[in-house]
């Protein structure tokens, strides 16, 4: 800072122009991500259910009511993991169905970088802060506000 400069963090907003190739590799991404999901949520049934057969098995007494608060509680926890699970997927569900519908050359955002920059005395903050990248297939197509 002797020189009057400061060096400062920024996002920089990365926006994607819409393509064929950008599109199924979106496409592709969210499909994988739902299939995860999918995954996640047949293991968390196993699991589930595999952790109930086990408190049941290791008691001499299955309808025993601290037996049953066990399996009560694990089945609580799994329909919570389940429901998060399920709104995740949903969720992907919905990006997904938002990239089909979206046009040939239209500009998304697609996510943010950080750098930095110098700043000095008289300069507008603001125009140092506001930078995007737009790109078309991984190619910087532009620079905005630099």
């Amino acid at each position: 800072m002797a020189d009057g400069t400061l060096s400062i963090k920024r996002t920089i907003t990365v926006r994607a122009v819409v393509t064929p190739r950008w599109k199924e590799d979106a496409e592709r991404e969210l499909s994988n991500a739902v299939a995860g999901s999918d995954a996640q949520l047949s293991q968390l049934e196993q699991e589930g259910q595999q952790l109930v057969d086990a408190i049941r098995s290791q008691s001499a007494n299955p309808l025993d009511p601290r037996v049953q608060d066990q399996v009560a509680s694990v089945q609580e926890q799994v329909a919570a993991k389940r429901a998060e699970l399920e709104e995740q997927k949903r969720q992907l569900l919905e990006q997904q169905r938002q990239v089909r519908d979206l046009e040939m050359e239209q500009i998304v955002e697609q996510g943010q970088l950080e750098s930095f920059t110098d700043v000095r005395v008289g300069d507008n903050l603001v125009e140092k802060l506001q930078v995007a990248v737009v790109v078309r297939d991984g190619v910087i197509e532009a620079i905005e506000g630099a």
